[in-house]
C-alpha cells in the first residue's frame, strides 16, 4: 500500500496540510486538518478517554486515501481467547 501522505519515509508532501478524518470510537466524525510544519501524520493515534468512568484507550490506524487526505480507522482489538483448559492429574 503507498502510503500519499508521506511516501515511504514519512515525510510530508511539498507544503500542503494533510485533512483526517477519524471513524468509529469516541473521535468519530472528527476531522483535523495537520499543517505541513508538523510533518507527516502519525500512523498510530492513541486516544484516552477520562471522563464519567474509568480510563478506557483508543487507537487510531491510519488509511491513506488520496494526496494530502487520509482517514483514521478505530482498531479493533481481537477478542481474547479464552483459556485453555486445563487437567489436573
Amino acid at each position: 500500500m503507498s502510503d500519499e501522505l508521506g511516501g515511504a519515509t514519512g515525510a510530508p508532501d511539498g507544503d500542503e496540510p494533510a485533512v483526517l478524518l477519524y471513524l468509529g470510537g469516541p473521535l468519530d466524525g472528527r476531522v483535523e486538518v495537520r499543517e505541513a510544519r508538523h510533518g507527516a501524520p502519525l500512523p498510530t493515534v492513541t486516544h484516552t478517554h477520562l471522563h464519567d468512568g474509568p480510563k478506557v484507550v483508543h487507537h487510531y490506524d491510519l488509511h491513506p486515501l488520496a494526496a494530502g487526505a487520509g482517514v483514521y480507522h478505530l482498531r479493533t482489538e481481537p477478542a481474547e481467547a479464552p483459556a485453555p483448559d486445563r487437567a489436573d492429574a
